[in-house]
């Protein structure tokens, strides 16, 4: 499969008052054409940074983006619009995310306007079809947003993130605010949609029953850095850095026969201000070292399984 996504020791920094907020720090990876690429990881720890730096909601401080091939780093007007048109973004929250004074005809139709190639009529007939796509009523064209569900609000989101046929979408933890039952109804329609249409996504989440339902390749970030990534079915098989092992221990397990081992973690979280340089994760690693303070990168310890810990081998006995 081709590459469509591609980010090259990409950075995102904000400046505060206490110094230099490091939320993404040197981070490379790529989405083949199609797939699925989930990313996990604690609240605070660039997500969600990530994935707006990739549709270009946040300009990123350093590094490379490539879109199909082609640089998509810094863009200006006419590219940069058509840039947006083939990659977009769900977000997470669909109590905020919509206008409220405005009605979900309103809201699928926006992106429609702005790209000026439909008449009135046009507009009329592909927003039904975009509603119908998503399974949104028809008569519910006039609602407004606090007159739907949660599901219907972020099938809103999902018919507006569509309507110009992109075909990247960052899924920002689209179904978090929603309950379980409608959770499942979403994610049907995201991969029925996927196959589809052939869409490619990036689905950031923190739970993980979720990213292993629907992701291709996994990608796992602890305070602003790529600690492991490979294949859906080889990190649940087979974890490697200790941070992924503690992560997927808090999975709670239905076997009451063979119930998960919790590893539970102590010590103090790095901060993300100007952060010293070496494994992030080191203050709350059982197996830190001094070594563990040395400048380090991913390496490919397995086939298609990349781990960024200076102790991987020894740990796992590889």
């Amino acid at each position: 499969m081709a590459t469509l996504i591609e980010a090259k020791n990409l950075k995102k920094y904000f400046p505060s008052p206490r110094g230099t907020v490091h939320a993404v720090d040197d981070v490379s990876f790529t989405i083949d054409e199609g797939t699925t690429m989930g990313l996990v990881g604690e609240s605070g720890c660039g997500k969600s940074t990530l994935g707006r730096c990739l549709v270009h909601l946040h300009e990123s401080t350093d590094g490379q983006m490539f879109f199909d091939g082609k640089d998509a780093t810094h863009l200006e007007k006419e590219a940069l619009k058509e840039f947006r048109a083939n990659n977009q973004f769900i977000f997470q929250d669909p109590y905020s995310s919509l206008n409220p004074r405005r009605t979900v005809k309103d809201t699928v139709m926006e992106p429609l306007q702005l790209s000026g190639k439909y008449n009135r009529r046009q507009l009329e007939i592909e927003c039904i079809r975009l509603m119908d796509l998503v399974g949104i009523e028809k008569r519910l064209r006039l609602s407004y947003p606090h007159e739907l569900d949660g599901g219907r609000r972020q099938r809103v989101g999902i018919a507006r993130a569509l309507a110009l046929n992109p075909r990247f979408i960052v899924c920002d933890e689209p179904v978090s605010a929603l309950d379980v039952s409608i959770q499942a109804q979403v994610l049907n329609l995201l991969m029925d949609l996927q196959d589809e249409y052939g869409l490619t996504y990036m689905f950031v989440t923190h739970d993980l029953s979720v990213v292993r339902h629907i992701s291709d390749t996994i990608c796992v970030m602890y305070l602003g850095q790529m600690v492991e990534k490979t294949t859906s079915k080889e990190l649940f098989a087979n974890q490697l850095h200790p941070y992924t092992k503690a992560l997927l221990s808090a999975i709670l397990s239905t076997d009451i026969h063979h119930p998960t081992k919790r590893i539970l973690l102590k010590g103090e979280i790095t901060s993300p201000i100007n952060p010293p340089p070496g494994c992030r994760f080191a203050a709350r690693c059982n197996y830190a070292t001094e070594q563990c303070k040395q400048p380090l990168t991913l390496e490919e310890v397995k086939p298609g399984h990349f781990v960024s810990c200076c102790r991987v081998r020894e740990i796992n006995n590889l």
